[in-house]
């Protein structure tokens, strides 16, 4: 190796490490000034007004932006029993909360029906976007506890269920831009379609998709077609140039075959991880488990959390 290319290669690794650690740790401390959004102050009477207008039965007390940043914390830091400890402590300094504090049963109830968005306001891309799309697992805590509790079987070897969450990323901004539940046993392969139809319908100008060989199908590469949306997914290694059954597939195959480290770089099929990077934080932030119990509060809770992680993302960049 020539003493040129070691230099280029070390300058490459100084300008990597170079980190503004003051603007890091500031924008770590702007996540607090994230979760703690005060319109419910400002809004109060008239967010009420709104919820109460043509209810019928018993009227709301609380209005949902005081719900939506009890939410926040609820799954950023707190249970909700000492969620109500927390309101009670806030309800000395802020005088709307000092009539009545509710308790953490009426908070659950009122959380779990929470309609969670991903931060629809900056969903909305102006220029042409790439997307990174993947899935992790994602550990249910209270699945099989009570068939061990039951049975007295506390043997290792009895399997805890998973969840899947597949994602959609803008691979420029890191934002989650499209979010899909599942059970363990769905394929990755048959989720794309509607994680790039969920951004597509947001007024987003998807360009390219970048995608992993779990990806790998001809009814993706022709819905992607259809789309006119340029597929960057990894086919298999077994993939054969004669079957000609779909045009856009045989063309990325044989553009592989030929040199895929050539493919890669042209592409830019290292970005996918991006969405890597969104899960590690997600996980990192919020732990790898959901807390809830029924499916629907289970999916509320996953999208509160990347909803959450948008927000993150935001501050960051500002």
């Amino acid at each position: 190796m020539s003493d040129n290319t070691k230099d280029k290669k070390n300058e490459k690794r100084k300008k990597r490490r170079k980190i503004n650690w003051s603007e890091y740790n500031e924008s770590l401390v702007r996540r607090g000034e994230v979760m703690f959004d005060t319109d419910f102050l400002d809004n109060w009477r008239a967010e009420l007004k709104i919820m109460n207008k043509g209810k019928e039965g018993a009227k709301y007390l609380y209005p949902n932006s005081l719900i939506s940043l009890l939410a926040t914390v609820h799954v950023y830091l707190l249970p909700y029993r000492q969620l109500e400890g927390f309101l009670r402590m806030m309800s000395i300094h802020i005088e709307k909360l000092q009539e009545a504090v509710p308790d953490y049963t009426t908070m659950w109830w009122r959380v779990v029906k929470v309609k969670v968005h991903l931060n629809p306001k900056t969903n909305l891309e102006k220029d042409p976007i790439t997307i990174a799309v993947d899935s992790t697992g994602i550990k249910v805590t209270n699945r099989g506890e009570w068939i061990r509790e039951k049975w007295n079987n506390n043997s290792n070897n009895k399997r805890r269920g998973f969840i899947k969450i597949h994602i959609a990323v803008n691979v420029r901004t890191k934002k989650v831009l499209s979010m899909e539940v599942t059970k363990e046993d769905v394929y990755d392969g048959k989720m794309l379609k509607k994680l790039v139809n969920n951004v597509v319908s947001e007024n987003n100008d998807v360009k390219k998709v970048l995608a992993d060989g779990a990806y790998d199908s001809k009814d993706n590469f022709s819905h992607m077609d259809k789309m006119k949306i340029e597929p960057i997914i990894r086919v298999r290694k077994n993939s054969s140039t004669k079957a000609c059954v779909c045009i856009p597939r045989k063309m990325v195959v044989i553009e592989q075959i030929r040199d895929m480290k050539r493919w890669k770089k042209k592409h830019e099929y290292g970005m996918r991880w991006i969405a890597e990077s969104a899960f590690s934080s997600i996980k990192r932030t919020f732990g790898e488990y959901v807390s809830s119990i029924k499916w629907n509060n289970i999916v509320n809770e996953l999208l509160l959390k990347a909803s959450i992680y948008n927000m993150f993302v935001d501050k960051m960049a500002a």
